[in-house]
């Protein structure tokens, strides 16, 4: 072997992949000029959106906007959906006027020891069923046909806030399924307060629509039980129960994921799809500060992340990777990842297809040298996020606060539970302290207390690390050892 031609040759090599980084640079500075760019940004964060509630009509505004966006830049619609948009059916549903239940000679009422989360009016004495979790095996041998049906809320293994509403919705289908006439879980979870529930679920609340008939939605309560007195007084022996609610009120909405995507380049590679990601709801309108404002603008959570989608269709619509970019503005996080999670579950495309996520969702930042990833550690395209980072003066860290189960909060998680490798691209913070504490949430989380510069070097960097994902001949993977190695063998094949 001639050792100074292998020199020469890696030499070489590394000369090339410097010109070609340097390239792919210029051309994203070229595209994201600073003047529109931010107009996005402060479109998406403006008062006139209200907060971008996906309850509200003005999130139809920032829908129509972002499809717009898509267009313009030379994405495209996929097919089978309707245009640019996937109909998303949610229910809205209000707290009602009064929600009470008699038992044992104690009376429990809505929004103290007893939360209606959904259903319609009823009023009687119903029998009950103590069923464990509420999951299959716990009916075998019980007949639940116009009975109430009593469970431990949760599942073992599943027991933080995100896991209990998706259990949840899981134990209404079942129950439902069952012939039950409604569902009560007892929480018992010491790790969240009962009271912190209370402020967060005792005002409307929306969910995915899986009722036709509005006056048949199905009734569901958390009933409050810290030591499990009560569900052990009813396992006991058969028991009857008399539940009133009035007043509430269920509405049809039709929420809006905004899809789009860009053709590949490649003729193999460009049948697989890098998804880019970002929620662009948020909280919409509550009471006014002491400063009279009452329009959360979410600027951070997540109009930063929204903006980056459509300067990503702006670039690749100049500039195709190899591989596929599928554009995904979801809706309805703050509600439930309810967006996300209706996309993995009814799926435009094969899910096989897409062979990456890469997420925005943010709380706030602290650190301008910086992008938080969480999931960074856990894939193959680690190298190239922190690459993408260093080309802009940028430095990726990992989750520096894990206790928050930030991972399992936000729609990557709808993903990555099907066995998509897809980590959050998110604003540089360190901890998550009473710096982003103050916006988190908060009505001044708007753009003219956002650091615009590093706005532009937060968007550059994500646009070149998907850049690089899509031209990797190699597939991303999971690390060996992954709690989702294993489903996304089964995803891909292994």
């Amino acid at each position: 072997m001639n050792i100074k031609l292998v020199s020469i040759g890696f030499a070489c090599l590394m000369m090339f992949s410097f010109f070609q980084a340097t390239a792919q640079k210029e051309n994203i500075d070229a595209i994201l000029e600073e003047a529109e760019a931010l107009s996005h940004f402060k479109f998406l964060a403006a008062d006139e959106l209200m907060g971008r509630d996906p309850a509200r009509p003005e999130i139809d505004i920032a829908a129509l906007y972002i499809a717009n966006q898509f267009e313009k830049y030379g994405a495209r619609p996929v097919e089978g959906l309707n245009g640019y948009y996937q109909h998303v059916p949610f229910m809205y549903s209000s707290p009602p006027e009064i929600g009470e239940i008699h038992w044992n000679q104690d009376t429990l009422n809505h929004g103290d020891e007893l939360l209606v989360l959904g259903g319609r009016d009823i009023s009687g004495e119903f029998e009950l069923v103590v069923a464990g979790y509420g999951l299959e095996e716990d009916y075998e041998g019980k007949d639940v046909t116009g009975k109430w049906v009593v469970v431990r809320v949760g599942a073992p293994g599943r027991l933080s806030p995100a896991e209990l509403f998706a259990a949840g919705r899981e134990k209404t289908a079942l129950a439902q399924e069952k012939g039950a006439l409604g569902l009560i879980e007892m929480y018992n979870v010491p790790t969240t307060p009962w009271s912190l529930l209370v402020n967060y679920l005792n005002k409307p609340q929306m969910g995915l629509d899986t009722n036709p008939d509005t006056d048949k939605a199905f009734p569901y309560l958390w009933m409050k039980d810290l030591s499990s007195e009560i569900i052990n007084a009813m396992n006991s022996g058969a028991t009857t129960m008399k539940i009133q609610v009035t007043g509430k009120i269920n509405k049809k909405i039709t929420g809006k994921n905004v899809v789009a995507f860009i053709p590949g380049t490649d003729e193999k590679l460009k049948e697989e799809y890098v998804m880019l990601s970002a929620h662009y709801d948020h909280l919409g309108v509550g009471t006014p500060n002491a400063a009279g404002d009452s329009i959360y603008n979410g600027a951070r959570d997540n109009a930063v992340g929204t903006a980056a989608l459509i300067q990503a269709a702006d670039y690749f619509g100049e500039h195709p990777p190899k591989r596929s970019v599928l554009l995904c503005a979801w809706t309805a996080e703050e509600k439930g990842l309810l967006g996300s999670g209706y996309f993995a579950d009814n799926p435009p495309l094969d899910l096989s297809n897409i062979i990456f996520n890469l997420n925005i969702d943010n709380a706030g930042y602290n650190d301008t040298s910086m992008v938080t990833v969480i999931g960074l550690g856990r894939t193959s395209a680690d190298h190239h996020i922190s690459e993408a980072a260093e080309a802009f003066g940028l430095k990726a860290l990992s989750d520096p606060a894990p206790e928050q189960g930030l991972y399992d909060r936000s729609d990557n998680v709808n993903f990555a539970k099907k066995g998509i490798p897809a980590p959050t691209f998110s604003l540089g913070f360190t901890a998550f302290d009473q710096d982003v504490a103050a916006h988190y949430h908060q009505v001044t989380d708007q753009v003219d207390n956002f650091d615009l510069d590093y706005a532009l070097k937060y968007w550059k960097s994500f646009i070149l690390a998907a850049e690089n994902i899509a031209n990797d001949p190699n597939q991303p993977l999971w690390n060996a050892g992954d709690k989702y190695e294993s489903v996304s063998k089964t995803l891909y094949g292994d």
